[in-house]
């Protein structure tokens, strides 16, 4: 395993490089500047800041210095919030997107993987259409949607949870069901799908007819199995929840990275769009590595050694 690990650390570095080269020359592809606005910068001051931040370098020192600032941790200044840096602004609205991304998956995982289950065991009976029906919705409903409904009813008519911000334990309430929404159910969906391709598998049959408790059964040969396609998604999932969601703190006013990741693509950021679009790749590369070491335990059969994977 070790060999595999090493191997994919590897391949996610050179990812990761080639992730930032492409997003370095597609930022300065685009017309334009940073600092272009719709009234003109005076071209002293444009000249200033363009020597203040090297700008006026040839592109190809750009790109050296910034990959030289990337394997240094230093992702550089933000052009929009002055005094600032983007390794500052990661730093400060990581938590509370963390924050909200850990309850929310938390919810999936706790809600989403028992009801597919249920639903699965259940199958044609009433328990399985409702939650079938949801699930149905949850994918279906945009996230904006979901958000907006709550802060329109649950927060402005009926004054049961905060408009905005999560300074309070209620505040986390209405951004974690509109975060968790569409993953909840395809997890749900999922796992059900799964259940119910490995009830059918020859060897659950077989250990039914060698008179094996039902319950050990489902514990350690069906659960165990219809699992593996679910931590598939989970991975990713979680690496985009836990980043944040630009939508859902936009309308919460959360102040966290995915806000921040938008407020940089409307001012023109160069170097927060670069470092937060970094960040996401490398969180998202970490976890997809996990999910395929998680494999081995949750599948025995499952070998890091050559020619298997």
């Amino acid at each position: 395993m070790g060999k595999y690990i090493l191997e994919r650390l590897v391949i996610s570095v050179l990812t990761i490089i080639l992730i930032a080269t492409i997003t370095f020359f597609m930022m300065h592809a685009i017309p334009g500047g940073p600092f272009t606005r719709e009234r003109p910068v005076p071209p002293e001051i444009l000249r200033n800041l363009n020597e203040k931040y090297h700008l006026d370098d040839p592109l190809i020192k750009q790109y050296a210095d910034y990959m030289i600032g990337l394997f240094t941790f230093n992702l550089g200044p933000s052009f929009s919030k002055i005094g600032v840096s983007v390794n500052d602004l990661i730093l400060g609205g990581l938590p509370a997107s963390a924050k909200i991304g850990f309850f929310a998956s938390i919810a999936i995982v706790s809600i989403g993987i028992p009801f597919g289950i249920i639903s699965a065991l259940k199958q044609n009976k009433t328990i399985d259409y409702v939650v079938m029906l949801m699930a149905t919705l949850g994918v279906t409903i945009p996230s904006f949607v979901v958000g907006t409904l709550i802060i329109y009813f649950l927060a402005g008519k009926l004054g049961w949870l905060p408009t905005f911000g999560i300074d309070t334990p209620l505040g986390y309430v209405g951004p974690v069901i509109a975060l968790s929404g569409f993953a909840l159910a395809v997890v749900t969906r999922l796992t059900r799908s799964s259940m119910l391709e490995v009830l059918r598998q020859d060897y659950i049959r077989t250990a039914r007819a060698n008179g094996i408790s039902e319950v050990k059964v489902m514990m350690k040969h069906a659960i165990k199995n219809a699992l593996i396609p679910v931590v598939t998604y989970l991975g990713p999932m979680v690496a985009a929840i836990m980043t944040g969601s630009f939508v859902i703190e936009k309308i919460f006013a959360i102040p966290g990275i995915g806000q921040y990741f938008v407020e940089s693509i409307t001012n023109r950021d160069y170097t927060t769009i670069m470092g937060i679009t970094v960040f996401y790749a490398a969180f998202y590369i970490i976890m997809v590595l996990l999910v395929d070491i998680a494999y081995v335990f949750i599948d025995p059969r499952i070998k890091f050694t050559k020619g298997t994977r």
